[in-house]
């Protein structure tokens, strides 16, 4: 009886202690863990509002263009959450040192597993200092066309001209020929008319000088042209080079496309169709026709 009466007293004591051991942990580290909720919260809210708040400011200072706000905030947003991770660790007493070298080892490991992400920052960060296209600008790079929405650290988005949003890892980007339509502030037009072999060229010619004379948002310098471009096999092709603004380029196209064929047709020249002349030849006599 005493012996079992001993066995339940030891084990109610191994039960406290290890409930005060509980307590004590709790006590130690309750605190820590509650103050590291806290910071993460509060850093998550505060990294955002920073972000919002730094992009606010910089589109409205005329120094900063809208290239360059996104990723200047988006950098900002990165780094207050960099100093929230420390933070956290530091809550439970780890060391600044001991911070370095695990960042510096998982940025080792990150780095190897996420090669082509990184690419991309690397690329985003080219795109930004080298500045091939700006936000608002319509370029094609590596067969995506579209304008520019915005330029981030990973990805570039892009609106196309029938309004379909695309997003562009920066890598694809980069590692392409990038045709900027929007970086100049001229383009040249070149519009083909096609008249028939019987038709007078010096005459063809002077009624399409005529039609670029009447356009108004044909620009002066450099001086419009018209040249005999080819012999086809079915007409003569005739073009009508000159330069405008670049926002006119496609409004003037279509316009002076029209135009073209209402004022040949007008002045009774001929828009030839595709033709083909078939000579028959025959080695013997062609055999008669019965009578």
């Amino acid at each position: 009886m005493e012996k079992s009466e001993s066995a339940v007293t030891e084990a109610q004591e191994t039960v406290e202690a290890v409930v005060e051991a509980l307590i004590d942990i709790g006590t130690e580290y309750g605190l820590s863990v509650i103050g590291a909720f806290v910071i993460l919260i509060v850093g998550f809210w505060f990294a955002g509002w920073a972000r919002r708040a730094v992009l606010r400011g910089l589109k409205r200072a005329s120094a900063i263009d809208d290239t360059l706000a996104p990723f200047l905030a988006t950098l900002l947003r990165y780094t207050i959450l960099a100093f929230v991770l420390i933070a956290v660790l530091n809550q439970f007493g780890v060391q600044t040192t001991s911070i370095i070298a695990v960042l510096g080892a998982a940025g080792l490991a990150i780095g190897l597993a996420l090669q082509g992400t990184l690419q991309n920052v690397a690329a985003g960060v080219m795109l930004l200092a080298l500045r091939p296209f700006k936000v608002g600008d319509f370029i094609d790079a590596g067969g995506q066309a579209g304008s520019v929405i915005e330029i981030g650290l990973f990805t570039t988005e892009l609106k196309t001209p029938d309004g379909i949003f695309k997003v562009v890892p920066n890598s694809s980007i980069w590692g392409a020929a990038i045709t900027n339509f929007s970086r100049n502030p001229t383009r040249r037009v070149d519009v083909l008319a096609s008249i028939s072999y019987d038709d007078d060229i010096d005459g063809a010619q002077q009624l399409l000088m005529g039609l670029i004379e009447k356009e108004v948002r044909v620009l002066a310098d450099p001086a419009p042209e018209t040249m005999v471009m080819a012999m086809g096999a079915s007409s003569i092709d005739v073009n009508m080079r000159f330069w405008v603004d670049a926002g006119d380029y496609w409004a003037v196209l279509f316009d002076m496309n029209k135009a073209v064929k209402q004022g040949l047709e007008g002045a009774g020249f001929s828009i030839p169709f595709p033709q083909r002349d078939v000579h028959m030849h025959y080695v013997n006599e062609p055999p008669k026709a019965a009578e």
